[in-house]
């Protein structure tokens, strides 16, 4: 039988379903599980983590919404993270880690050897696991890193936080996707991470919705995709002080510049990854604007903010 998905939402867990769940992991039955938001005892969350350990099939586990709610339940997974081998998104939105928990979890994220996407989004950090979290975005040459990183709704974070995330973000080979949405930004770390993005050879998505930024932001980040060819396709700017006139002229540079890339080498092909991040602080509406360069970089963004709607591929 081909692996396949366990998707609970908001519910509490009984005994039954725990072990249901236990057992498919333990004969590598699951790909993706999603526990978002529900309610279970610390033995019942500990029984999951031993589980999870040497589950060889799971791809995606999405923990989001409170899920991992005390140090000790962090320690749990922690351990748990150390043995396995094979998760390559892992969702922990709305987890009231802190700083000293990200600290318990940070050698194990960092050793861990398939691990490319990261939400870390609303979990109360602040510049100590910024820290932590640039060492999961090693510098061109390194080891493999970080591909999709979120960190929406993190306000602990400091400007010196934020300049500390942009130069690794410079320097490193891997990440492709970049949420930064509802944190207090401005336009003196905006222009930081134009800086970040100009230097930057793989970073494809940045999301900066309702992060404080005005027309001066707008402006330089114009200067920015005007000037210096980079791989960045979509950016989005909802939910700040930005003239509409300003986001259609980067928007329009955007599309330019995926036009003139296929035209010089085609459109390759892409594989979408099952998405688990959370909406962040605010919940957006239809009239959130964003910059998509062509149809597969607005899906990326679309489906990136929908935690309620995973989708269970399985492979053929």
């Amino acid at each position: 039988m081909l692996p396949s998905s366990i998707q609970i939402s908001g519910e509490p867990l009984s005994g039954a379903e725990v072990r249901d769940i236990c057992r498919g992991l333990r004969d590598n039955a699951v790909r993706l599980l999603s526990l978002r938001g529900c309610r279970l005892c610390d033995r019942d969350f500990g029984r999951i983590c031993r589980a999870l350990a040497g589950a060889t099939s799971l791809a995606q586990l999405n923990l989001n919404l409170g899920v991992v709610s005390s140090p000790s339940r962090i320690k749990q997974l922690a351990e748990a993270l150390r043995t396995n081998r094979s998760i390559q998104s892992l969702f922990l939105h709305g987890s009231p880690l802190t700083d000293a928990g990200l600290a318990l979890l940070n050698p194990a994220l960092a050793l861990h050897p398939a691990l490319v996407a990261l939400d870390l989004g609303d979990c109360m950090l602040g510049d100590e696991a910024i820290n932590l979290i640039c060492g999961l975005l090693p510098p061109d040459g390194a080891k493999s890193g970080l591909k999709e990183l979120t960190l929406s709704a993190n306000p602990g974070i400091t400007p010196k936080g934020w300049s500390r995330l942009a130069i690794a973000v410079a320097h490193s080979s891997q990440v492709r996707v970049l949420n930064l949405d509802y944190n207090p930004l401005g336009d003196h770390v905006a222009a930081m991470l134009a800086v970040a993005v100009a230097s930057s050879r793989t970073l494809e998505v940045l999301d900066l919705e309702g992060t404080g930024l005005t027309n001066q932001s707008a402006q330089t980040l114009l200067d920015m995709v005007e000037n210096y060819p980079t791989a960045l396709r979509s950016l989005v700017l909802a939910e700040n002080s930005i003239s509409p006139e300003l986001q259609q002229q980067i928007c329009d540079l955007l599309s330019e510049g995926e036009e003139e890339e296929e035209v010089a080498g085609g459109a390759g092909d892409t594989q979408e990854r099952e998405r688990g991040r959370e909406p962040a602080a605010h919940q957006r509406g239809s009239s959130s604007w964003m910059c998509p360069s062509d149809p597969s970089s607005q899906m990326v963004l679309m489906t990136s903010g929908l935690g309620d709607s995973l989708l269970a591929e399985t492979e053929m």
